[in-house]
């Protein structure tokens, strides 16, 4: 088996790792996260003009044609750098769009390979406490929308979004047109600096060909993870290299503190969770490239990215000491990232009770089993 990248996904990892480091300096995002900014726009603008923006997008659309292994390796870059920009939830939506929007949404994924629009997206409706807040009622041969959008990132920034609605009882993604009349938007900041917003809609109309196919949302679903966890991959890699940095300089007692056992065990657990996250995450992107189907594999990503964000997270912190709650500091803002990739994920202990749900509904053990190779002759 050849686990190698080929040579355009290795210069597409180059290119992605070089423009984030050279942006994302300690200094940089000091200034950053006083300057007022919903994201940073001259990053963004450097990915549009490189096409980092339209990886995933169809050729047909405009895009690159490319699958998840590409698009991965760009967000763990943006990961460790903690770079601010609508990376995957842009082109994620727009290539959602042109797998099942059909010929009434082509223009919207145009836009959006061009970066002429801004989409956004979210699925947190299915897994926080509340559920699905956005009802869409029949209105004629069309589709009317009430209720609201709890956390919308770059709402106010975004031409478009995809988001879950009730459809007829059952979860359905729906295009926004965000500029109609009828939608209000109460602006927020997470903790880690991306900007959001609760949006409310009142007697929204819809037409049919804005409300997608059930199918798209189980499509969307899968690859929304594996967006969030090459994000924790990133954020968490870095946070160990810069820990490990820190404790082969920090000295006590005459002696540097990445000497002492109980540090070596900590920082040797922080990488076990790091590489089984890694190899998860490549478990999962092979088969969606490959068109095979991974809901338990995508579950089980989850929750490791969700584990890999704390326990790297609060290890780096510990062993740091005082400095780490220091926020001029920079190690701060990597648990602060863990924290809202995780939180976007669902949490820990509700992605292990779905993944216990569909271990209870499947006679199988998951991958290995529905390959073709290991099907009895």
């Amino acid at each position: 088996m050849d686990f190698e990248l080929n040579d355009d996904q290795r210069a597409i990892a180059e290119m992605a790792g070089s423009l984030m480091s050279d942006y994302c300096t300690d200094e940089c995002l000091r200034d950053w996260d006083l300057s007022g900014q919903p994201y940073m726009q001259t990053l963004w603008a450097s990915c549009v003009e490189t096409g980092l923006h339209a990886l995933a997008i169809p050729e047909a659309a405009g895009g690159s044609g490319l699958g998840m292994t590409e698009l991965i390796q760009v967000l763990d870059a943006q990961g460790g750098a903690l770079a601010q920009i609508p990376l995957w939830r842009h082109q994620l939506a727009a290539a959602t769009l042109a797998e099942y929007g059909g010929a009434a949404l082509a223009p919207w994924v145009a836009q959006a390979a061009t970066a002429i629009s801004l989409l956004s997206l979210t699925l947190d409706g299915l897994t926080n406490v509340r559920g699905i807040e956005l009802q869409a009622t029949a209105a004629g041969g069309d589709w009317r929308l009430d209720g609201r959008v709890v956390a919308l990132p770059l709402a106010e920034h975004s031409a478009a979004a995809l988001v879950p609605a009730l459809v007829q009882g059952q979860p359905r993604l729906v295009l926004v047109d965000l500029a109609q009349a009828g939608i209000a938007c109460v602006a927020g900041v997470m903790t880690h600096g991306e900007a959001l917003a609760d949006v409310q809609f009142d007697a929204v109309p819809l037409s049919s060909s804005q409300v997608l196919p059930e199918a798209a949302l189980a499509w969307l679903a899968p690859r929304a993870i594996a967006a969030l966890a090459a994000l924790q991959l990133g954020v968490s890699a870095e946070q160990v290299h810069r820990t490990v940095a820190y404790i082969s300089e920090r000295q006590q007692f005459d002696r540097a503190i990445g000497s002492f056992q109980a540090v070596q065990m900590s920082m040797a657990d922080a990488h076990v969770h790091l590489e089984v996250l890694r190899s998860a995450l490549w478990q999962l992107c092979y088969r969606l490239d490959a068109g095979l189907p991974a809901p338990s594999e995508a579950l089980a990503t989850a929750y490791l990215a969700c584990e890999a964000g704390h326990r790297i997270g609060h290890t780096a912190q510990h062993v740091h000491g005082g400095i780490g709650v220091d926020l001029t500091y920079p190690i701060h803002r990597f648990l602060y990232w863990s924290r809202a990739l995780s939180s976007a994920l669902g949490g820990s202990s509700a992605i292990l009770e779905r993944l216990g749900d569909w271990l209870n509904e499947n006679d199988t053990l998951g991958w290995k089993y529905d390959l073709e190779e290991h099907q009895a002759l």
